[in-house]
C-alpha cells in the first residue's frame, strides 16, 4: 500500500535538481531512479496489442519477441467486454514476465475520419463503446499488478501536423464525443497513468492544458494517477508542470529549465512537488506490483490471439449462403495475404511477432487442400501480368474462391494519414476479374480502417478480418470453413465513398487549425441524421445462424431524470448452429430544443446461444443515457420529452422499440 505521507517526506528530501529530473524520463522507456533515497525506476513499454519491449541486456536494445494480438480496430468489433478483460489480463501477465510496469495503452481516441493513419490503434467512432471496452481492458491489465496509460488525451484524430495542429472543438462536442470515453475509463477503472496527446486543444497544447488536466481530469473526474506526455509532446516543460503533466517522456535535456523557473519564481516549487509525488507513487506502485520470476506461455498466448481474432472478425456479406465452405470443396486461395497476412499497423506499436500463421498454412494444417496463387506483391500491393494471369487461371480451376486483399504497410501507418480510402488498384481489378470467371467468390479484407468497395455487388461474400494479430490466418480459416460462427460487429461506419464522411470538408484543416465543424455528428450519428445510407453501418455484422427478438419490456413509461430505467428483451437462436449475438440498445431522443443525433448507442451485450435457446438480456439506463452537455450550466442535463428505446441489429436497422417520457430539471 502506498503511504502518501511517506511519499511527501521523500519529496522533501529531494534536491531541486532531483525534483526536476524526476519529471522527465531517464531514457526512452524508464523513469529516473534516485538511489540515495531508494526510489526505484518504473519501466514502460508500447502496446496495447502486444509488447514492444527493449532487451536491455543487448547493446542495441533490440525489441524482444512477443505475441502480437489483434489490434484495437479488430478487438472492438468483438463488442465483448469479457474478451477485452481477458486480453488485458494476458498482456498484464506478459508485462510481468518481461519486467514492464506500465503498458502504454489502450488508445480510445474517436475515429473522426477513415483517413487517420493510426485508426488501427483505436476502438471506435462511438464514445460509449470505446469507453466500455477501454474500461474492461484497463481492469484486465491492472489486475496483474501492471499499470496502463490511457491515450491519447485528447482529440488526437489525425497524424498530419500532429505536433502542431490545434483541434478546434466546441464545448458540447468535446464533452459528448471526445472526452466521454476517457471519463468512463477514469471513473470506472482508474488507469495508473494517462498520456497527454501531441495536439493543441483550442490553441493550447494538451500537455500544458491546465483546464483539462487539472480541472476536468483530476478535480472533476477524480483521477488519482500520473499524467505523462506522449513521446516528444512537451513543448513547454514549465507549462506542463504547471498544468499537471507530471512526467515528460522520453528523456530530455531540459531539466535545467525547471530548476531555473523555480529559482526565478515563475514555477512554484509546490507545483513541482505535486508532480514528484505522483511520479514516486507510480514508481513505488510499480515496485509493489512486481512479480519476480513471472513467466508467460507464448504458445498458449498465440492460441488466445487466434480465439480473440475469431471472436472479432466481421462477416459483411454472404449471399446465397456461400459461406461456410465445405472442407471437401475445390477451393482456391488467391492473394499474397493468404500466405503472409498483414497482422498489424506500422509505428510505435509494431510488435516483433513470435510467429505468424497465414490462412494457407492453417488450411494445410487442417488437412484442407487448396489451390494457391500469389496475385500481387505483398509489400507494395502491385501486380504483374504474370501474377494476374496466374490468379485468373487458379480461379477458373476452383469451384470456390477466397480472395485475400487489403492495404499494404506502405498505405497505413503511424505518422501519416491516408490520402484516400481506396485499395490498391490491382486489388480492385483482381476482384472484378476473379468474379468474372468464378461465380462463387468470398473476399477477405486485411486493413486497419474502412476502404471503398466499388465492386461490392460482385463477390457473394465479404469478410472483414482487419489487422487481426499473428494468428489471424487460423481465425480466418475457422470462419471460412464454419469451425467458428462469425460474431463480430463493425465498431465504425463504412461510408460508400470518402466524400460521404462528415469530416470530409474539414479534415486536416487549414495550416495548423483544424475545425471540427461536424460537431457531435461523427460516424453513424451523421449518416442516420442525414438519412444517408452507409456501405455498411456501425454495428453491422452477419452470422451463420438467425436470431429472433421478442418481448421488449421497459419497467416504466414515465420517469424523472434522477430515476433509472430497466429494459429487457428476449433473444432466441432460431437457426441450426450455435452462435453469438451482439444485442444493441440505442436511445432515440425526441427533438425538442436541442439538436441531437437520431439515435445513440447506450447499451450492448454479447451472448452465446445454442440452436433453439432463448435468453433474456437486461440493461439499466441512468441519467447519462439520456443526457446532453448543456453549455449554459456546463453540466449534463436531460430535456423533458419522449425518448425511444430501440433494440437494433445495427445503427440503421431497428428491431423493437419502446418509449419512455422523462421529466428533466427545468
Amino acid at each position: 500500500m502506498i503511504d502518501k505521507t511517506a511519499i511527501k517526506s521523500l519529496v522533501a528530501e529531494l534536491t531541486l535538481e532531483e525534483k526536476a529530473g524526476l519529471t522527465s524520463g531517464k531514457d526512452c522507456w524508464l523513469t529516473k531512479a534516485v538511489e540515495r533515497l531508494n526510489i526505484p525506476a518504473a519501466r514502460t513499454s508500447d502496446g496495447p496489442h502486444g509488447l514492444r519491449a527493449d532487451d536491455y541486456s543487448r547493446p542495441d536494445h533490440a525489441t524482444m519477441p512477443a505475441v502480437c494480438f489483434p489490434t484495437a480496430v479488430t478487438t472492438a468489433s468483438s463488442f465483448d467486454r469479457e474478451m477485452l478483460y481477458d486480453l488485458g489480463q494476458e498482456l498484464g501477465k506478459e508485462c510481468q514476465a518481461y519486467g514492464v510496469n506500465v503498458l502504454l495503452g489502450p488508445g480510445i481516441n474517436m475515429k473522426r475520419s477513415p483517413l487517420c493513419g493510426r485508426n488501427f490503434e483505436y476502438f471506435s467512432e462511438d464514445p460509449y463503446l470505446a469507453g466500455q471496452l477501454g474500461e474492461a481492458f484497463v481492469k484486465g491489465v491492472q489486475s496483474q499488478g501492471v499499470g496502463t496509460s490511457l491515450k491519447h488525451y485528447f482529440a488526437n484524430n489525425q497524424e498530419t501536423n500532429r505536433f502542431t495542429s490545434s483541434s478546434e472543438i466546441d464545448e458540447r462536442t468535446i464533452r459528448e464525443i471526445y472526452l466521454s470515453a476517457f471519463e468512463n475509463v477514469v471513473k470506472k477503472a482508474q488507469p495508473w497513468t494517462i498520456m497527454a496527446s501531441y495536439n493543441k486543444i483550442n490553441g493550447t497544447y494538451s500537455t500544458a492544458n491546465r483546464k483539462y488536466i487539472d480541472e476536468v481530469l483530476r478535480k472533476e473526474w477524480g483521477f488519482e494517477g500520473l499524467v505523462m506526455s506522449d513521446w516528444g509532446a512537451t513543448h513547454d516543460r514549465v507549462g506542463a508542470v504547471l498544468a499537471g503533466t507530471d512526467l515528460t517522456m522520453p528523456a530530455e535535456d531540459t531539466d535545467g529549465l525547471i530548476v531555473e523557473a523555480v529559482k526565478n519564481g515563475s514555477l512554484p516549487e509546490e507545483a513541482l512537488d505535486l508532480c514528484c509525488e505522483r511520479v514516486l507513487e507510480l514508481a513505488f506502485k510499480a515496485a509493489e506490483g512486481r512479480k519476480e520470476g513471472a513467466v508467460c506461455d507464448l504458445e498458449a498466448a498465440h492460441l488466445l490471439a487466434e480465439k480473440f481474432a475469431a471472436n472479432s472478425i466481421v462477416l459483411l456479406k454472404n449471399e446465397s449462403g456461400l459461406l461456410p465452405l465445405k472442407k471437401t470443396d475445390k477451393v482456391a486461395f488467391i492473394g499474397a495475404f493468404a500466405d503472409k497476412p498483414r497482422v498489424q499497423g506500422g509505428g510505435s506499436s509494431h510488435i516483433r511477432e513470435t510467429k505468424v500463421t497465414g490462412a494457407l498454412e492453417a488450411a494445410k494444417n487442417d488437412g484442407i487442400e487448396v489451390i494457391y496463387a500469389e496475385a500481387y506483391d505483398r509489400e507494395t500491393g502491385e501486380t504483374t501480368d504474370e501474377l494476374f494471369t496466374e490468379a485468373v487461371k487458379a480461379a477458373k480451376k476452383a469451384e470456390k474462391v477466397v480472395l485475400f486483399i487489403g492495404l499494404p504497410d506502405s498505405m497505413e501507418y503511424e505518422g501519416g494519414d491516408r490520402p484516400h480510402m481506396s485499395l490498391p488498384l490491382s486489388h480492385d481489378l483482381l476482384v472484378r476479374e476473379i468474379c468474372a470467371v468464378n461465380p462463387n467468390v468470398a473476399v477477405v479484407l486485411h486493413n486497419g480502417s474502412p476502404v471503398e468497395m466499388p465492386w461490392i455487388d460482385q463477390p457473394k461474400a465479404v469478410i472483414e478480418a482487419y489487422l487481426g494479430g499473428q494468428a489471424i490466418g487460423a481465425a480466418v480459416k475457422d470462419i471460412i470453413f464454419g469451425d467458428v460462427n462469425p460474431s463480430g460487429r463493425l465498431a465504425e461506419s463504412f461510408p460508400k465513398h470518402l466524400e460521404a464522411n462528415p469530416s470530409y470538408l474539414y479534415y486536416l484543416g487549414e495550416g495548423d487549425r483544424v475545425t471540427y465543424n461536424e460537431g457531435v455528428f461523427i460516424g453513424y450519428r451523421y449518416y442516420e441524421a442525414k438519412k444517408q445510407e452507409a456501405l455498411f453501418p456501425f454495428g453491422w455484422g452477419l452470422s451463420y445462424t438467425r436470431f429472433e427478438y421478442t418481448n421488449l419490456k421497459l419497467d416504466k413509461t414515465e420517469m424523472t431524470d434522477s430515476d433509472s430505467l430497466t429494459v429487457s428483451v428476449d433473444v432466441k437462436n432460431v437457426g441450426d448452429v450455435v452462435g453469438k449475438e451482439v444485442v444493441q440498445l440505442y436511445v432515440a431522443p425526441e427533438r425538442v430544443k436541442i439538436i441531437r443525433p437520431i439515435r445513440e448507442l447506450k447499451g450492448f451485450d454479447k451472448i452465446s446461444l445454442e440452436p433453439g435457446e432463448k435468453k433474456t438480456v437486461t440493461f439499466v439506463l441512468s441519467k447519462r443515457a439520456f443526457a446532453y452537455w448543456d453549455i449554459d450550466i456546463h453540466d449534463w442535463a436531460v430535456e423533458t420529452g419522449s425518448f425511444g428505446i430501440e433494440i437494433c441489429r445495427n445503427s440503421h436497422e431497428v428491431i423493437l422499440r419502446g418509449d419512455v417520457k422523462i421529466k428533466g430539471k427545468e
